[in-house]
């Protein structure tokens, strides 16, 4: 056969962008999108500012990294960009600048200077307005009297980036742009912001990350502090024997590692005004589950994809799953890097793992006050690896998981976590117990054995339910 005939089908600017601007960010996953940009490009310190200024409200994200040369900028604006990335970085796609930025806005500047000795400032402005008029996919070079003041002064003499998002019609929909409430929506959007970075990138602020810097975040000047979904820092809190599962895919071979936690009831938690921070953006609930993380970059808070639904009783059972960026396509990952989907076999595997955890997290639920003198041993965790394999077969994607209990209602905003506002919880209330529920469940926790007295009541209900339900269990 000869060489057959091509011919080149370039996408239409104007309907392709109109399609790109709708890929699955809301203002949250935009950002943290772009603070990505910002740990790849080395950033020890990013900067968010969110101003209201009715119709010319703005959204800027700086940053103290490499920085960018006139043609490594220039090619950042191209949809589907080329270069390598790294096993450890963030960005993958080549989209994130500019898919997350319209997502938000019409106009996105990107003012940058490179780390090396006398670079200029360069500048590159994508406008969706007069991409949809030309219908081509053109950008402006800016010259240096048209960088923005308020996006150049930021960087100084320094090397570092700058995003500056301006008419920003997807977050700002509003008949009235200098009301009140307009700006009261903006405000709690930077709330929204801070809450969702401090728990996205808590890794990386608490300087967790291997080989990596401590990361310093501000939304409005306010510096973001890093939420622990596993509350390490609470002597109550249990860790549970770590497993190591082997996933294979068409995209290469890796480790998913998992590390359970039990948290402490309401009992104990150091103060009240740390349980009410453990409760998270979506409260006790809906909090409960997997962490997902991709290099340390957390993708999914909390849920148990599909595995059991979410209830009150093992509300404080977290896990934390952990891969890197070679098994992106048996995870599923989307652009906006949003939400994941197990791998079948996965899931087959987590499914006796997940029933050990919540019958660990239903007894700690159930365990009343003890005396500080007997406080319990905080059993020690295994990372000794199965060396089980996983095989990839065909995803589905995940149904959101069923509610019951304290769910926070459809539309309810969040209460901000780095001013530490009460979010709202359930009362707990022990059930009717014997004593000799009590007693065991105290001498299980004093040896460190709740996952072995969990076990225990697991069998006891097939064994006996009568016995079990005498107990209490």
């Amino acid at each position: 056969m000869g060489l057959r005939k091509t011919v080149e089908v370039v996408p239409r600017a104007r309907r392709t962008l109109t399609s790109l601007r709708n890929l699955g960010y809301d203002l949250r996953h935009a950002v943290a999108d772009i603070v990505d940009n910002s740990i790849s490009a080395g950033a020890t310190v990013v900067d968010i500012t969110v101003h209201f200024a009715g119709r010319g409200s703005w959204i800027r994200i700086s940053d103290n990294g490499r920085g960018m040369n006139a043609e490594e900028l220039t090619e950042a604006f191209r949809y589907g960009s080329d270069r390598e990335y790294s096993k450890t970085e963030l960005g993958r796609f080549g989209f994130g600048l500019k898919a997350a930025s319209t997502s938000q806005c019409r106009k996105v500047t990107v003012i940058s200077r490179a780390d090396t000795s006398g670079a200029a400032l360069e500048g590159r402005e994508l406008d969706v307005d007069h991409i949809a008029e030309v219908d081509n996919w053109e950008i402006f070079e800016l010259a240096p009297d048209e960088l923005p003041e308020g996006a150049r002064s930021v960087l100084g003499d320094g090397p570092g980036t700058v995003v500056l998002w301006e008419d920003l019609d997807r977050v700002l929909q509003y008949q009235d742009p200098f009301g009140g409430w307009a700006k009261r929506q903006l405000i709690a959007c930077a709330e929204d912001i801070d809450q969702h970075l401090a728990m996205v990138f808590h890794r990386f602020l608490a300087g967790e990350v291997a080989d990596g810097e401590l990361l310093r975040i501000t939304v409005n000047g306010s510096r973001v502090e890093p939420w622990d979904p596993f509350c390490r820092a609470e002597s109550g809190t249990s860790p549970l024997q770590e497993e190591d599962l082997e996933v294979r895919s068409r995209g290469g071979n890796g480790i998913v590692r998992l590390r359970p936690f039990v948290l402490p009831n309401q009992d104990g938690f150091s103060s009240s005004a740390a349980w009410k921070r453990a409760s998270g953006p979506k409260n006790w609930n809906r909090q409960q589950g997997f962490y997902v993380y991709r290099a340390d970059r957390m993708i999914q808070a909390g849920g148990w994809c599909r595995l059991r639904a979410v209830e009150e009783h093992t509300k404080l059972a977290r896990v934390s799953l952990e891969f890197f960026p070679e098994l992106d396509s048996a995870f599923g990952v989307n652009v906006a890097k949003a939400s994941v989907t197990l791998p079948e076999e996965l899931r087959v595997a987590l499914g006796p793992l997940v029933s050990t955890w919540c019958g660990v997290a239903n007894t700690a639920y159930r365990l009343k006050r003890r005396p500080t003198s007997s406080t319990p041993t905080r059993p020690r965790s295994s990372s000794t690896p199965t060396g089980r394999h996983i095989s990839q077969t065909n995803p589905s994607q995940d149904a959101p998981d069923r509610v019951r209990g304290d769910a926070q209602p459809k539309g309810a905003a969040s209460p901000a976590l780095a001013s530490g506002a009460p979010a709202a919880t359930s009362q707990i209330v022990d059930p009717p117990a014997s004593s000799a529920r009590q007693a065991l469940e105290a001498a299980a926790a004093q040896v460190g054995e709740d996952s072995a007295l969990a076990r225990i009541v697991t069998a006891l209900r097939t064994m006996s339910p009568e016995v079990a339900r005498d107990l209490g269990w």
